[in-house]
């Protein structure tokens, strides 16, 4: 659901990057007051871990399309959102600088729809309220549960705004009404298989580092025994997943066009809306483009070897052959590895900045 500079206006660009901004403010304040001697390390391997994660596009049955984990809800549940929100951001912003994968106007939007949402939105009104009752451990079918819910709450309210930024936006050819009725189901589907996906992944944590969860009580834990064990098991868990998700793993990913592409496509003709002709966009563009060092998730160099093909080659290219699956590339492993590296290089950088600055008195 990452959105390309040319579904906004540089007004409401620029508005989101207002807003994201100040959540990550604030955010900010929280994290430096956050006295975990481990979110950091978790932080900058959860980085890793989502970025590769994200990498891996899902087929939805029956619909000729597909969807990733959006990862803010994982991030939420297991490092709070305060920390959750700016792992989230790091991910992005490696994605639309080395990537291209969302734009540079639009990244204030994309931290905004996938971060903020979830962090801010779904985890504390769905997720936290359902399984947080004090004195009681919640059960496994109950943490399951609350983490597909806030994770479907999350995706449409994410999905409700790329609608309402592009028609902010003056977007004509993407329709109201057309456009709404596509994003909201199509984006139910994928929320409900990321939420089973996110559980899964929420359960699996839960047993190794049950202290990461504030519902379980400190007395328990402490008579388990497990309150105070040190996190490098799961740092290299986390480590090794990143790496093979990245490495591996992405090669099986689906070549379908994720929801948003999708839902241009069945709205427009096309899986992109033509970028206006304005001084910003082409300067973002320029600026993102010199940038990326593998957009597409592949080596640059081998991206640039011949010209893109016209839409109607491209069309006729599809009809003859499908591409091969498991797609297995050098540069996609490269790709994964180093933007793997990179969110981990930054998401480090970052906390262990916050952590010593004096916190704010405010």
């Amino acid at each position: 659901m990452h959105m390309a500079d040319a579904l906004l206006s540089p007004a409401i660009g620029a508005t989101f990057w207002v807003a994201s901004c100040a959540a990550l403010a604030w955010s900010a304040r929280q994290v430096e007051r956050d006295k975990r001697s481990d979110l950091v390390p978790l932080m900058g391997v959860l980085g890793a871990f989502v970025f590769a994660a994200m990498m891996i596009n899902f087929s939805i049955p029956g619909t000729g399309a597909s969807g990733h984990l959006g990862g803010g809800l994982l991030l939420s549940i297991l490092l709070g959102p305060h920390a959750a929100l700016i792992v989230m951001t790091s991910v992005l912003t490696v994605q639309a600088l080395f990537f291209a994968d969302g734009g540079l106007l639009a990244l204030g939007a994309n931290i905004f729809n996938l971060g903020v949402c979830s962090c801010y939105l779904a985890y504390p009104l769905i997720y936290r309220p359902l399984v947080q009752r004090v004195g009681i451990t919640p059960s496994r079918n109950r943490i399951a549960l609350a983490t597909v819910l806030a994770a479907l709450l999350g995706l449409q309210v994410g999905a409700l705004g790329v609608v309402a930024e592009t028609q902010l936006s003056g977007i004509s050819s993407l329709p109201l009404g057309t456009f709404l009725l596509l994003m909201q189901p199509i984006h139910l589907a994928i929320g409900l298989l990321e939420g089973l996906a996110t559980a899964a992944l929420v359960l699996f944590v839960r047993q190794a580092r049950p202290d990461l969860f504030v519902t379980i009580s400190p007395a328990r834990l402490a008579a388990s025994g497990r309150a105070t064990r040190r996190p490098v098991g799961l740092l290299l868990a986390l480590g090794a997943a990143s790496l093979l998700t990245a490495g591996v793993f992405s090669w099986f990913a689906s070549s379908q066009p994720d929801g948003l592409e999708w839902s241009i496509q069945r709205t427009t003709g096309h899986t992109e809306v033509a970028a206006p002709e304005s001084k910003v966009h082409a300067t973002l563009s320029a600026w993102q483009s010199a940038t990326a060092w593998f957009p597409d998730y592949t080596w640059a160099s081998s991206s640039k070897q011949a010209p893109a093909p016209t839409q109607q080659a491209q069309a006729a290219i599809n009809t003859v052959a499908d591409p091969s699956w498991p797609a297995v590339e050098a540069g996609t492993t490269l790709a994964g590895i180093v933007g793997g590296l990179v969110t981990l290089s930054l998401v480090l950088g970052l906390g262990y900045w916050l952590k010593r600055r004096k916190p704010s008195q405010l």
